[in-house]
Order: structure tokens, then C-alpha cells, then sequence
């Protein structure tokens, strides 16, 4: 009965334990800053690491997240991104910072980050935010909806489609940090009707049930892409 008892707790620890794991791989060292000279590196995380000898503070540092960034496009937003390609010290830490501007009425489209949660913090300015679930049992997709204000934090958990869009008439900012060295962005709009090549527009028409000519006029739009 007591090995029983064991077997049962072992396994309650190891799934919580598999569950609290970072989805990036958990570095062995202290750190491995990418280099994109492969000769006499190591290969982690899928960047190759310098010899720690050579590492310097400037490969744990990027400056400019103070400075306004230029808003003046299609979304009327505009994102910087701050991960293992900025900060080549990022390599196996799991972690990426990004700084978004918005202009008045401006968002950040629908997106999804495979590989990472997103956590934002507004500085400046109101923003509804919100993020759908997963397909449901009732064939339904939930919609979790917020209007942040300065000082407001939201979590956009891991896959899932989101959005912000500065609902105010001035700007706005926001701060954002993920957890992953390499979180990836899909926006929706743009991978369904600007891919290339383009996907058939018989296969679009049937998944929107919409008559084909409106996918041709969409494909046919520049999808501006805010990273």
C-alpha cells in the first residue's frame, strides 16, 4: 500500500514538474550568447554559442526602448522586438522583451505567438485588449475581453489568437515580455491571405463561406506586417 502511496506522489511530482517547465530548453551553463560564427562554438537552443571567454556586458544589452517608435501605417502600430536575435545573451533563457506603439486608434492585429505566453503592461494611453480560446466542446470559441489603463497588466496565454487596440484619441505604449527567446508571431490576416505562395481561394471561400471573388480582392491587399 505505502509503494503505492510513493508511485502515486513520484507521479504527481512529475507531472507538476513537466507542467512548470519552461517551453524553451532549460540551460546547462550559466549562459551561451549566440554568435553567428559557427568555428569553435556550440550549438544550442539553435544558435551557436561563443566561447564564454569572449563574452561581453554588450552581449547582455540593447538600448532605445525609450524612443517613441513610427506609427504612421496600415495598423497604425508599431512593434519592437527585443529577442535572441537583439540580445544575442537571450540564447537559452527563455525570455523576450518588446516595446509597442500605438497611434490613436491604432492595434496590433490578431496574432497568435506559438511558442510563448505574453504578459503586457500599458505605460501610456487605454487599450481593449482580448484573446480567444482554443476550439470548445460546444463548437464555440470563448472571448476574454479588457480595457487596460496605465499601469494595467494582461496575460495572453501561449497559441492563443490576441490583440490590442488603442481605443483612445491619443497614443499609447505598452511593454510586453514573453516567454520564450524566440516567441514567433503569426498574424492572422496576413498568413491566411498574404501567404506566398497564396493559398487556393477555393479553399479560403469554403473555410469563410464567402463568395471567392471577395478572397481574390483579399489576396490581392498589402498586408502590413508591424514587427
Amino acid at each position: 500500500m505505502k509503494s503505492a502511496h510513493f508511485l502515486l506522489t513520484l507521479a504527481i511530482f512529475a507531472l507538476a514538474s513537466s507542467i512548470a517547465s519552461a517551453y524553451d530548453p532549460s540551460p546547462l551553463q550559466d549562459f551561451c550568447v549566440a554568435v553567428d560564427d559557427p568555428e569553435n562554438a556550440l550549438f544550442v537552443n539553435g544558435k551557436f554559442c561563443k566561447d564564454p571567454m569572449q563574452v561581453k556586458a554588450e552581449d547582455f544589452f540593447f538600448t532605445g526602448l525609450d524612443t517613441p517608435r513610427d506609427t504612421h501605417n496600415p495598423v497604425g502600430s508599431n512593434v519592437t522586438q527585443v529577442n535572441v536575435d537583439m540580445i544575442k545573451g537571450l540564447n537559452t533563457l527563455g525570455i523576450t522583451l518588446a516595446r509597442i506603439d500605438f497611434a490613436p486608434y491604432g492595434q496590433n492585429p490578431p496574432h497568435t505567438h506559438p511558442r510563448g505566453t505574453e504578459i503586457l503592461v500599458v505605460l501610456e494611453g487605454t487599450l481593449y485588449v482580448g484573446f480567444v480560446t482554443s476550439n470548445q466542446k460546444d463548437g464555440k470559441n470563448r472571448l476574454f475581453t479588457k480595457v487596460l489603463n496605465k499601469g494595467d497588466v494582461f496575460v495572453f496565454p501561449i497559441g492563443l489568437i490576441h490583440f490590442q487596440f488603442n481605443q483612445g484619441h491619443t497614443p499609447a505604449v505598452a511593454f510586453a515580455a514573453l516567454s520564450s527567446q524566440n516567441a514567433g508571431v503569426i498574424t492572422i490576416a496576413n498568413a491566411v491571405f498574404g501567404s506566398d505562395p497564396p493559398i487556393n481561394p477555393d479553399v479560403l471561400a469554403k473555410a469563410f463561406q464567402v463568395d471567392k471573388n471577395i478572397i481574390n480582392h483579399l489576396q490581392k491587399q498589402f498586408w502590413y506586417d508591424n514587427n
